[in-house]
C-alpha cells in the first residue's frame, strides 16, 4: 500500500474496492449487456462495388493544377520525377534488349548504326540525351543541398531552381556539341 500512496493512486484504488456491491454489479451489468442501436444487413460483393462507385462520384476531386499558379519549385520537382523516369526506361530498356539479342545491342553495332545516320539526327538524339541526364544531376545536386539545410528559403529555392535550368542548358549544349 506505501507504493500507491507514492504514485498517488490511493484514492483512486479505494474507491472501487470500497463502493457499495450494488452499484459495482449495476456497472457490470451493464458493461456486459452491449445494446446495437444500429441495423446491418449483409450485401453480396457486387453490391458493395457498386455502393463505393456511387460514393466516388460524389467525392471531390483535388483542384490543384486547375486552380494553382505554375512555381518553379513544383515544376522541377515534376520535371525531375520525369527525367529520371525517362532516363530509367531507356537504361532498363537497352539492357534487356542487350540480354534478349546481345548480338544486335552490342557497342560496335551502336557505333556502327549511329555512325551511318545523319548529323541532324545525331546532334538531335545527342540533344534528348543530354538535356534529362543533365536536368537530373543538377536538380538532384539541388535536391541534396536541400537534405542538407542548405538554399531552403524561397528565395534561395528560386536561384538555385535558375541555377539549375542555366547549367542544364549550357551542359545540353555542350555535350551535344562534343565529339563532332
Amino acid at each position: 500500500m506505501m507504493s500507491t500512496k507514492v504514485l498517488g493512486l490511493g484514492p483512486s484504488l479505494r474507491k472501487p474496492a470500497f463502493a457499495p456491491r450494488l452499484v459495482r454489479n449495476q456497472v457490470v451489468a451493464r458493461n456486459l449487456v452491449v445494446k446495437r442501436s444500429v441495423q446491418t444487413q449483409s450485401l453480396p460483393s457486387t453490391a458493395a462495388v457498386e455502393i463505393l462507385d456511387k460514393q466516388r462520384l460524389r467525392r471531390p476531386s483535388s483542384p490543384h493544377f486547375t486552380i494553382y499558379q505554375p512555381q518553379l519549385t513544383w515544376l522541377g520537382s515534376i520535371a525531375n520525377r520525369a527525367t529520371g523516369g525517362a532516363l530509367s526506361a531507356l537504361l532498363y530498356g537497352f539492357s534487356i534488349a542487350y540480354l534478349v539479342a546481345p548480338g544486335t545491342f552490342d557497342s560496335t553495332h551502336v557505333i556502327e548504326f549511329v555512325a551511318g545516320l545523319p548529323d541532324v539526327v545525331k546532334y538531335a538524339g545527342k540533344a534528348l540525351l543530354a538535356a534529362p541526364f543533365t536536368f537530373h544531376a543538377f536538380n538532384g545536386l539541388r535536391h541534396l543541398s536541400w537534405d542538407l539545410g542548405k538554399f531552403l528559403s524561397l528565395k534561395a529555392a528560386y536561384a538555385t531552381g535558375y541555377v539549375v535550368i542555366g547549367a542544364s542548358a549550357v551542359s545540353t549544349v555542350a555535350l551535344t556539341l562534343y565529339g563532332n
